[in-house]
């Protein structure tokens, strides 16, 4: 029996191409990249991983706790290659049950990538061609058990740079759709002697617990999504915002995409806060009688008693006919709370459902000097008394706003017009929440009222100053959110934008930060832009999307007409989802063949375009309305490119549109991928970049490039230097436009 050394030797000899004699045989190795799985096997399993990861200051340690199942009935060696981070250093690994630590290697630049590019070769296997260009840790995992688990701990440390106050995490992991399908639990601790600010992933859901200005712990909510783990924290300055901006170059070179990432200090128990006004709009028409009520009134007490003292509040009661607690906000204090739970008790259920009037009563006073003034309003149904036209009703609650009012909607139940609350939200730096049928009223307006306790910056606005210090007007385009929202304790506020400037620019951001009007600078280095940070373009154009559908669906108020601005505004829609990927109802036929739709005569596309925009608007009350509301909220406000959610999209013509569909059940487009900061279609037998779609596809390619060739792993070598090199690990053929050439990249032939 060979012993552990000399199978090892041969293996790492046949794996550098450094022997041509009687090494390993393939068959008898199992090769395990952590990242894509066991890309070579003879019985050995990933079962699991589990990464802890420790960020003091800027030096980042990452320990990873593997599990590896071996289904043979003889023991098995596994071959371990860890990408990593470029300067990584390995500080431990062992295995378990073993006395002593193992010896696990990092690798020079030049054999890992001779490593990579040997794997791929022998495995024909594009996967590993995502990792070209980082580092790599090599080492040996021996024995695995018969039958048995064996579990392997490896630690590696690497210094984090910091860049305009934030620093960048990455932990790296295949983005492909053809992932291990291995959950990896993950977990971090952070710290940093100057406080930390807003902390954000692009690429994962996060639970954030915060112990002190300079501790954080955070959890990866959604273990199960492929992908790099991403995540930055800002440097929290004493007691002011953190921000820093993230950009993405266009290709000319003049301008490009911003990500700006905002913090505002939690830790000030003592400070100033901004006092709120709250109005309380209750619905009390026939149709909230019983439980829906009582609910409605509890959580209106749970309000008005969690305020602070001296803090403004009053109660407006609407069915047919408009009553008030008083007739202005009064203070909150203990005389008054035991005034309005009279008043509360005092409400019953009767009558019609006046919108218009009770929200044009909760806007009229001039609210207190000084105060934060929000609007909580509470509906259950249509408006079916005074002036019930949506348009009407949308229209006159934002001209009556004069005093600039947040106002924050609660739709209880399906038989509510969605697009009129979202709108009378959206547009006053509120937001809108629906109820559904069996949830408890209480508990969802109590949940939104504790996010809205200390308002830190209020009315926050977004400018550009030049080089020199003056205002740049113009430098900024499309931001989105249009109208930045009120920051409050623990928030962080993420805007994206487009700049148009090749210069050195100082973002300013403005408000009232805890009572008074602030400025606040952050540099921004037009040089900092880079295409590894894709996932900026993809959430503009998916919020741009958001706001352009919910353009088509406020359009859709009082009966469905045409225009020509309604079909811009589709146009503009299918643009953006073409070009980024990112589906809706409108562009579902994407997901079906990419080119069928842009193919056809254009007066064809318009009409099924209108015709989906009147599905689209006559839908405006009832469950699928709520569904599609809460999607394009949700679209709106995102703050992360879930890889494995960034093609699933809300469909209600899927039939019209040759996509199976169950009312208004998410789908899940698997033939097209957002890789990189490219969009892939599979079409025509092969993976085709968005920008070539219009092609003609009776041309042949202005250059091919086979799998495995010299100029393949050139141009992995290349695209790994952009930031890029993942677009090659996509399985089949792919074609790319590189260097304005239509390139066909062949893929593996058997």
């Amino acid at each position: 029996m060979r012993t552990p050394t000399i199978t090892l030797l041969a293996a790492l000899l046949s794996l550098v191409g450094l022997s041509s004699g009687s090494a390993l045989a393939q068959d008898e190795l199992n090769l395990v990249v952590p990242q894509r799985g066991v890309v070579i096997t003879n019985g050995v399993e990933m079962s699991y991983v589990d990464a802890n990861i420790d960020i003091r200051d800027q030096a980042a340690t990452t320990s990873l706790t593997i599990t590896l199942r071996n289904t043979t009935p003889r023991p098995q060696e596994a071959q371990l290659l860890l990408p990593v981070p470029n300067g990584a250093s390995v500080s431990r690994f062992r295995l378990e049950g073993l006395p002593d630590e193992g010896v696990a290697k990092m690798l020079p630049i030049d054999e890992a990538r001779r490593i990579y590019e040997d794997i791929v070769r022998r495995t024909r296997d594009p996967g590993l061609v995502e990792f070209v260009g980082m580092g790599l840790i090599r080492t040996s995992v021996f024995p695995v058990p018969a039958g048995g688990s064996q579990v392997l701990e490896l630690t590696y440390e690497s210094v984090i740079p910091a860049d305009a106050g934030r620093v960048d995490y990455i932990l790296p992991r295949s983005s492909s759709l053809e992932a291990t399908g291995v959950e990896w639990g993950i977990r971090a601790t952070l710290r940093h002697r100057s406080g930390l600010g807003a902390i954000y992933s692009p690429s994962h859901e996060l639970g954030i617990e915060r112990a002190g200005d300079d501790l954080a712990t955070v959890k990866v909510l959604t273990p199960e999504s492929p992908g790099a783990f991403r995540m930055s924290f800002l440097i929290a300055p004493d007691d002011e915002p953190a921000a820093s901006i993230i950009a993405y170059p266009d290709a000319d070179g003049v301008g490009g995409y911003f990500m700006l990432l905002a913090g505002v200090p939690d830790h000030a128990n003592d400070r100033p806060a901004i006092k709120r006004e709250v109005t309380l709009v209750l619905d009390r028409s026939g149709s909230m009688r019983g439980e829906k009520l009582e609910q409605a009134k509890a959580a209106a007490l749970q309000i008005i008693e969690a305020m602070n003292e001296g803090e403004l509040f009053n109660i407006i009661d609407y069915s047919d006919s408009i009553e008030s607690f008083a007739e202005r906000p009064i203070e909150q204090n203990s005389k008054s709370v035991a005034a309005a739970r009279v008043y509360l008790e005092s409400i019953k259920a009767v009558g019609g459902t006046n919108i218009h009037d009770a929200m044009l009563e909760a806007l009229r006073p001039r609210p207190a000097e000084g105060v934060l003034p929000m609007v909580l309003f509470l509906t259950d149904g249509l408006p079916t008394v005074g002036e019930r036209r949506e348009s009407a009703i949308r229209d006159a609650v934002k001209d009556a706003n004069v005093h600039e009012r947040r106002i924050f909607s609660f739709g209880v139940g399906h038989d509510v017009n969605t697009p009129l609350l979202s709108a009378m939200s959206l547009t006053s730096r509120g937001a809108p929440t629906f109820v559904a049928p069996g949830e408890d009223v209480e508990v969802k307006v109590g949940q939104v009222f504790r996010r809205l306790a200390g308002p830190v910056l209020a009315s926050p606005e977004l400018a550009a100053a030049g080089p020199d210090g003056e205002p740049a007007p113009g430098v900024l385009r499309d931001v989105l959110p249009a109208t930045l929202p009120d920051v409050f304790e623990g928030d962080q506020l993420i805007a994206v934008g487009r700049y148009e400037n090749d210069t050195n620019l100082t973002f300013k951001l403005s408000g009232n930060y805890m009572g008074k009007t602030r400025v606040f600078n952050f540099a921004f280095d037009a040089g900092s832009a880079s295409a590894k940070h894709a996932y900026v373009p993809r959430l503009w154009a998916g919020r741009k999307i958001g706001v352009l559908l919910e353009e088509i669906r406020q359009a859709g108020a009082d009966g469905v007409s045409h225009s020509d601005h309604l079909q811009e505004l589709t146009d503009e829609v299918v643009r953006l989802s073409q070009e980024w990927g990112i589906l809706t109802e409108y562009t579902a036929w994407l997901a079906a063949e990419p080119t069928d739709l842009a193919r056809r005569p254009q007066p064809e596309r318009e009409e099924r375009l209108r015709a989906m925009s009147r599905r689209v608007q006559e839908d405006r009350s009832g469950e699928s309305a709520v569904m599609r509301d809460s999607f394009n909220a949700a679209r709106q406000s995102a703050g992360r490119v879930d890889a494995a959610g960034a093609n699933v999209y809300a469909l209600s013509a899927g039939a019209e549109l040759g996509v199976v569909a169950e009312g208004e059940a998410k789908t899940l487009a698997l033939n097209v991928q957002q890789v990189a900061d490219r969009t892939l279609y599979n079409t025509r037998g092969r993976w085709i970049e968005a920008t070539l779609l219009d092609r003609d596809e009776s041309e042949p390619p202005d250059q091919t490039i086979d799998f495995g060739s010299d100029a393949y792993f050139a141009l992995a070598s290349r695209l790994a230097n952009e930031g890029r090199q993942a677009i090659l690990a996509v399985r089949g053929d792919v074609e790319l436009l590189i260097d304005g050439q239509r390139t066909l990249v062949r893929g593996p032939r058997s």
